[in-house]
């Protein structure tokens, strides 16, 4: 029976550890931090009763994802609560830059703030992109919280054969 239960243990602690290298493979990229920004509009520390509340930074999850077919790289990035035009879009090299700033919006003067853990402020968010892309003939489009941008892959040369002249 002791035997059972320390087996049962065991798989319990290879499961937990195995979610946990899962999560934070896929976290490590989408992992975000928002920094302090002039027009964030945070509340006071006074104004939050949420013991885990820090009016000075926080992080975030922006969630993607990237595809690729022959034509074309798509980039889908989550940007929840955002405003569009508060959302600069850069291509520098092989990245995709995704910057912005996410304001924090007030419900009313009276009342007090019990929990707050989305995170507001400036942020730069960088996607390594799988190819070349042409970058002025990229396009981006910004529905639902989710923004979408659409790069066409340059065209590589087709590879070809070349015949060695006789002599």
């Amino acid at each position: 029976m002791a035997n059972d239960f320390k087996q049962g243990l065991e798989q319990l602690w290879e499961s937990m550890t195995e979610g946990w290298r899962q999560l934070s493979k896929s976290a490590t990229s989408a992992l975000t931090y928002f920094k302090p920004a002039q027009n964030s509009q945070l509340p006071d520390r006074s104004e939050v009763d949420d013991g885990h509340y820090l009016p000075v930074h926080g992080w975030s999850m922006l969630g993607g994802d990237v595809f690729e077919d022959d034509k074309r790289v798509v980039v889908r990035l989550e940007l929840p609560g955002m405003d569009k035009q508060d959302i600069q879009i850069d291509i520098e090299g092989d990245k995709l830059v995704i910057s912005g700033e996410k304001r924090f919006q007030r419900e009313s003067d009276n009342g007090r703030w019990r929990m707050l853990q989305c995170a507001y402020g400036s942020f730069r968010r960088v996607v390594p992109l799988p190819a070349p892309v042409l970058a002025e003939q990229a396009n981006a489009s910004y529905r639902n919280g989710v923004l979408r941008v659409d790069l066409p892959k340059t065209q590589r040369e087709k590879p070809r054969s070349i015949q060695i002249s006789p002599d």
